[in-house]
């Protein structure tokens, strides 16, 4: 006879228990599930709640699961596949915040710097800090994310390379992603990709591509997987012409490592109606670029945000995030994924002086040697780094109140334990329920349906307990 609370058990285990997500990795200049190898294409937020000022030694954005399961939901519900995060600090434990990211089928992209003594390297004079005391930040963070699998990759550097840079900052830059590389492929279960951060500045853009980009036969470690570009050119309803998107795309044709955009979202005109999403997954852009992380999650200072927090129990959807959600609702996402041979059998061209064109830009990859201790982690591991790894995620229903733009509530928002990569519903409207000063509580049936599965679009299939219906019938195919 089964015992049916060990029965009862064991089906709340299912329930709470997401499969892990497949690891991405690089294939030519695209993105691919490492699986199926279909494409995959970034549908993307840049994840700093509380800023610069917001991340201390005892808190960064990954390290409080309430919050983590509040937004993971809210990006969900809005399609997101992908998140970037900027400060993180390697002796805080992730486990529970990368466990909801990977079951709501969110992928991390994370950078290895943060703001603090020690933690980055100084583009003025990058040879004072490019030392132990830094990679004991950069190890400590590929140690502490490096076992889960909804990890995309990380970032060596974001806008090192600018015009406050000291003329050798490309060659410090790129030593850095050899050693994260060497580290990675000494010290993980996988390949992890590494890339970089630029800003778009359009004199020396080509140049700081072609310098990641680029095949160097005594070093070929030192090539980085990918490149982030952080624009604001589109502005309001601009268009593909008058935004220079046309020429970003032309520029990056021919680039031989994913390219996507790492920033976008311009808010000088206000509210932003993100009109270029179409034209980032449309058909043109699509070929040289792999989608992009919209700055950004909360509402800051900058006036950036998709949602605001107003306090610890409550939150409001702002009208960026509605027009976020319209767009990226119109998206045709079974275009956006399939994969093109074209695109993953390009080849990394030689490092030449000939790919430099600006004066400014250095042109040598004479790269500085690995300081001894660095090599030391490098070969051995970094030594008492805690690393993490993926656990269950129980709680689905978020705590908090959340309020859309004109003060409804919106009710009935938790995570759905997914078997793949969030991808956006066919519908851009809200889920409305009772106003905010009504006491009923009851949710509204003209809500967003829930995003799709994209598991499910390779046949794979996903575990959906839809309420008391979906638990019984679970539990009658058990017995």
């Amino acid at each position: 006879m089964i015992s049916y609370t060990r029965l009862f058990a064991s089906v709340c285990a299912l329930a709470s228990t997401a499969a892990a997500l497949n690891p991405i990795e690089v294939s030519g200049k695209d993105f691919v599930d490492s699986k199926t190898k279909d494409r995959f294409q970034i549908i993307g937020v840049d994840y700093q709640p509380g800023g610069s000022s917001g991340f201390t030694t005892k808190l960064d954005p990954l390290s409080d699961a309430d919050v983590c399961l509040r937004d993971a939901a809210l990006m969900q519900r809005l399609g997101i596949n992908t998140i970037r995060v900027y400060n993180l600090e390697p002796s805080l434990n992730h486990d529970e915040c990368a466990s909801i990211f990977n079951a709501a089928g969110i992928y991390m992209i994370l950078d290895v710097s943060n703001p603090l003594a020690g933690g980055y390297l100084d583009r003025s004079a990058p040879w004072t800090t490019y030392s132990a005391i830094y990679y004991k930040q950069v190890f400590g963070v590929i140690e502490g994310f490096k076992n889960y699998d909804n990890l995309l990759g990380f970032f060596a550097g974001n806008e090192v390379i600018n015009e406050d840079a000291t003329y050798m900052a490309p060659r410090y830059m790129r030593a850095v992603v050899r050693d994260m590389k060497d580290y990675i492929a000494k010290n993980s279960k996988r390949a992890i990709p590494v890339g970089y951060s630029a800003a778009d500045i359009r004199d020396i853009l080509m140049d700081t591509v072609h310098y990641f980009e680029c095949d160097l036969k005594n070093s070929t470690s030192s090539r980085a997987d990918f490149f982030g570009l952080n624009s604001y050119s589109w502005c309001g309803d601009a268009s593909y012409k008058s935004s220079g998107f046309n020429v970003l795309t032309e520029d990056f044709a021919n680039a031989t490592i994913p390219v996507f955009f790492s920033e976008y979202g311009c808010n000088d005109v206000k509210p932003r109606i993100f009109t270029e999403v179409q034209a980032i997954y449309g058909e043109e852009m699509t070929q040289a670029f792999s989608g992009g992380l919209v700055y950004e999650w909360t509402q800051e200072d900058n006036e950036y945000g998709l949602v605001k927090v107003n306090n610890s129990n409550t939150v409001t959807t702002l009208i960026d995030y509605e027009n976020f959600q319209k767009q990226l609702s119109k998206l045709d996402i079974d275009r956006i994924m399939s994969s093109n041979a074209s695109q993953t059998n390009v080849e990394a061209e030689e490092c030449s002086v000939s790919r430099i064109t600006h004066k400014s830009f250095y042109n040598a990859w004479d790269l500085p040697e690995v300081p001894s201790k660095v090599s030391d982690y490098i070969k051995n591991g970094l030594p008492d780094a805690p690393s993490g790894k993926l656990v269950s995620v129980s709680a689905t229903t978020i705590p908090q109140k959340v309020y859309d733009s004109t003060g409804k509530e919106i009710t009935g928002i938790k995570l759905e334990v997914k078997s793949g990569a969030n991808t956006p519903s066919s519908s851009g409207s809200s889920t409305s329920g009772s106003s905010s000063g009504s006491s009923s509580g009851s949710s509204s049936s003209s809500g967003t349906s829930t995003p799709t599965n994209a598991a499910s679009l390779n046949g794979a299939p996903s575990l959906a307990l839809g309420g008391a219906g979906g638990f019984f019938m679970l539990l009658a195919s058990l017995l």
